[in-house]
């Protein structure tokens, strides 16, 4: 693509740099779920037709997009910005959790649901979110699993595959 913008259509791969130059200073996090957005909170969040006393809580904004072109979640998001991961130097200082931590203690939020990958670093992530933010609160928490591929995460799955691991969420233990 940038071989054929810059041979066939240099002034489109201006007009292209421009505008990628224009989101990276206008595009920040939502102060509250940490998805991308021009204003403090993001469109999601703003929606007053959400549940915001269900939870989402998603590694990447792009999972995030992919849930929401399945159309199968109507409440809110939280995205991690990653995973833990200590072979890597990630710990819970590295991801979005403090504000994950922040809206649990709330009270608002009724249901977590862990739309985390289904491998070792999501798995310790999930176990983390439940011994260490929910604590002994009366929040349900269940896991997506079904229908998504062990070791396979939320971002490349098709909205088929994503309604049916939403619709058999389980409750997480």
């Amino acid at each position: 693509m940038a071989l054929h913008l810059l041979v066939e259509q240099p002034e489109t791969g201006q007009d292209l740099m421009s505008c990628l130059s224009e989101a990276a200073a206008s595009v920040r996090q939502c102060a509250q779920c940490g998805n991308l957005s021009e204003t403090e909170l993001c469109g999601i969040c703003l929606d007053k037709n959400r549940d915001i006393t269900s939870l989402c809580v998603v590694e990447h904004v792009q999972d995030l997009f992919a849930l929401e072109r399945s159309g199968a979640w109507k409440g809110g998001y939280h995205v991690l910005c990653g995973k833990l991961s200590p072979i890597h130097g990630i710990g819970p200082e590295q991801l979005n959790m403090g504000s994950l931590k922040n809206r649990i203690q709330a009270g608002e939020i009724k249901e977590l649901v862990l739309a985390l990958s289904n491998d070792i670093e999501g798995q310790a992530t999930c176990h983390y979110i439940q011994e260490e933010l929910v604590e002994k609160r009366e929040i349900e928490i269940t896991r997506i699993g079904f229908g998504l591929p062990s070791g396979g995460g939320v971002t490349y799955a098709d909205s088929v595959t994503l309604r049916s691991a939403l619709d058999s969420r389980r409750s997480y233990e």
